[in-house]
């Protein structure tokens, strides 16, 4: 089973994207910023961590932002486990940055159910 956390602020968007996710049989860790997110990942148990295949996060997000949080990431364990931008930015500018940061992916909210399964579907095998 594929564990994915997501981080994001809104508690709409989170549930919403964990029902999608979770109807598709993935397991499924919620987190509102880039900063109680890092203390998620070093909660992990060993076997959790060893199961999380993906990581989706927004970009504007209190306390820490979705690009800190990305290179923090990369600091980790978790470093090669892909990162998804899911985001109301759309500029290139700030894709760049993200790809810059070590996302592997953009999707630009609002999200279709089916948009988001394709995506992670292309990175969670």
């Amino acid at each position: 089973m594929a564990r994915i956390l997501i981080v994001d602020d809104s508690p709409t968007l989170r549930a919403s994207a964990q029902f999608t996710l979770e109807s598709e049989g993935h397991a499924v860790i919620q987190a509102e910023n880039g900063a109680t997110a890092l203390s998620t990942l070093d909660g992990l148990s060993e076997d959790e961590a060893g199961d999380l295949k993906m990581i989706i996060t927004d970009i504007n997000m209190p306390e820490m932002d979705g690009i800190t949080f990305i290179r923090k990431v990369k600091e980790t364990q978790f470093r090669y486990v892909p990162v998804l931008v899911m985001t109301t930015e759309s500029q290139d500018a700030m894709k760049s940055e993200g790809r810059e940061a070590g996302a592997a992916g953009w999707l630009v909210k609002p999200f279709k159910p089916e948009q988001l399964n394709d995506v992670v579907q292309r990175f969670v095998k």
